[in-house]
Order: structure tokens, then C-alpha cells, then sequence
């Protein structure tokens, strides 16, 4: 079988793509499979060029588009391959779309009652116009300490701890045009693997545990790639009715949004009061140290294993 992996991009997640693109092609060839890397340059072309990308893809049995952000995990790449009819790994174009914007996630979770980190989003002249920022703001009941970040991204890039008028301004004209700002939450972040197996079931992995580097003053940029300080711990250590909350709520996320594939569903638990979804990645990182393959490894599968998986389901769903 002939599998195309897409890699790279113009998103802020380059590098990160990647790596992970590297690691699965590595999989591939493990699993006996011809793997075909396929590079998007930072400037979002097509390194063998668009028209002779487009041969390569469709001579493939199927592609696995290996990018995170922008121009790939959004919607765009899924709809290119629509197009050209080609089989692929993971969810579809509407639940690329929403996933990626986090404030339409949010939207749509609180819709289907799933509790989520409160916060608002901020366009427009909101953006630039402090008055009006701060009064929807306060409208929300937001208060310091805030987060800041970017509406459409990933791998915690342009993501900003606000502690007062000065810093919230400047995370916000770092974060544009797109902004969300949010509630900080105070307890454990916990991470929950999901993934969709040939016959359609939908099963998560056990929980793991994000103890960011106490260096780092949260779990920004630096502490996820460039911190020896920081550990996973997986299994997290939660009681049986808890992981099994996460567990229901990880799958429901994931079905109301209409996923396919994998993801992996970002949580808080805060110290007093109920979980709350902070995010879903329709594509995580994917490196062989990375936070999805190492929650499916706790279970008993392999990265290349996983990858099958992948690949199998693709082809199942045709």
C-alpha cells in the first residue's frame, strides 16, 4: 500500500509537523507499507510543486495529512482532498474547521451542555478598542489572571498570561487578528486520547497528566518542546469516577463535533468544582514522545500500531 504523509505548512507548528510527519513515515515502513512524504513549505507551496503533488496523491492508497494549525488542520487540506476524491486520515472539513477555532468549539460544547473554560472571543475593532474589549469583558465577568491566544491555533504558540491593563493589551496585539481570551483555571490538566478503530467503535486511552516545568510560568511553548522539567504522567492518577467522566465526556466531544479518526480533548480539573473541556486537537502532535502516542502506549498499543490503526479506519470509511 502506497501512503501519502503530508508534513509541514505555513502555520506557526511547522517544525512540530514536522517531526510528527517524520515519525509516522518511519511507522509506515515499519508496517511493511511504502511511505511517500510530502512536504508544504513555510510559505504554504508544495515542495514537488502543487500539480505533481497532486499526481503523487492520487496514485496513493491513502494520505495521512500529518499537519497541525492553519492550512491543515482547519479544514483546507481535508477540503483539497475532497476534491480530488483521495481517501485520508482523521475528521472531515466541518469538524477540521470547528475544532480549530476555539471559540466556535466552545459555541457548539455549550450548545450540547458540555461544560467548557469560560472566556470570550475578540474581532474586529474589539481588538484594538480597549473600552469596548474591557467592557466584554467585564460583561462575561472576566477577571486577572487572563489567557490570551490566538482564536485559531495550536502547540500553545502566541498563547499569553495576563495579569493586568498593560499585558492584556499587548497579549492581545500578539494574538490577532482572531483573539480568545479566557478564565484562568486552577488545577489539573489532563489530557484524554481518542480514537476510532476499523468497526467504528470510539475508545480513549488512559488520562495523562500535564506537570508543567515550574521554570516556565504555565504549560506555554517552551515548557511543551524545549523543557527537560516537564512530565506526563500517564496514567494519571484520578478515581474511577472521575476517568470515567472524562472518558464519556473525551468520546461525546468528539461525536458532537463530528470527528473521525483521532483527537485528543484537553481538559481542566480544578481543584473545587467540575471539569471543564478546554480544547480538542483533531490533530495532535505526533511525534514518538508526544502526548497522544504515549497515552495509547499506556494502553497497550504501539506507535505503529496506532498508525495502522489510523490507516485502517481511512480505508474503511473510503
Amino acid at each position: 500500500m502506497k501512503v501519502a504523509i503530508v508534513m509541514g505548512g505555513a502555520s506557526p507548528e511547522h517544525q512540530v509537523s514536522l517531526a510528527s510527519g517524520k515519525g509516522i513515515a518511519k511507522a509506515v515502513d515499519l508496517l511493511g507499507h511504502t511511505a511517500i512524504p510530502m512536504v508544504i513549505d513555510a510559505e504554504g507551496n508544495w515542495r514537488d510543486g502543487q500539480h505533481e503533488a497532486i499526481e503523487i496523491l492520487q496514485a496513493c492508497d491513502v494520505t495521512i495529512p500529518a499537519l497541525h494549525g492553519e492550512g491543515g488542520e482547519d479544514g483546507r487540506i481535508q477540503g483539497f482532498f475532497d476534491q480530488l476524491r483521495i481517501p485520508y486520515v482523521g475528521s472531515g472539513v466541518a469538524a477540521s474547521a470547528v475544532g480549530l477555532d476555539k471559540h466556535l468549539t466552545k459555541a457548539v460544547l455549550t450548545a450540547h451542555g458540555i461544560p467548557v473554560t469560560p472566556g470570550v472571543a475578540l474581532r474586529g475593532t474589539e481588538v484594538t478598542d480597549t473600552e469596548a474589549m474591557l467592557q466584554k469583558l467585564k460583561a462575561s465577568g472576566l477577571d486577572y489572571p487572563l489567557f490570551v491566544k490566538p482564536a485559531n491555533g495550536g502547540s500553545s504558540f502566541g498563547v499569553t498570561r495576563a495579569t493586568d491593563l498593560s499585558s492584556l493589551l499587548a497579549a492581545v496585539a500578539d494574538a490577532a487578528p482572531d483573539v480568545l481570551v479566557e478564565r484562568e483555571m486552577a488545577g489539573r490538566e489532563i489530557d484524554l486520547a481518542v480514537l476510532e478503530f476499523p468497526d467504528g467503535r470510539i475508545e480513549t486511552a488512559p488520562a495523562l497528566e500535564i506537570h508543567a516545568d515550574p521554570e516556565q510560568p504555565f504549560f506555554n511553548a517552551a515548557a511543551k518542546y524545549d523543557s527537560g522539567g516537564t512530565r506526563f504522567v500517564v496514567p494519571a492518577p484520578l478515581d474511577a469516577a472521575l476517568a470515567e467522566r472524562l472518558r464519556r465526556t473525551a468520546i461525546e466531544v468528539f461525536e458532537v463535533l463530528g470527528c473521525a479518526g483521532l483527537a485528543r480533548v484537553d481538559f481542566f480539573v480544578p481543584v473545587d468544582g467540575e471539569p471543564v473541556v478546554n480544547e480538542i486537537n483533531t490533530f495532535p502532535g505526533f511525534t514518538p514522545a508526544s502526548q497522544f502516542p504515549r497515552m495509547w502506549a499506556a494502553a497497550g498499543l504501539s506507535y505503529a500500531e496506532v498508525v495502522d490503526t489510523l490507516i485502517r479506519t481511512a480505508m474503511a470509511r473510503g
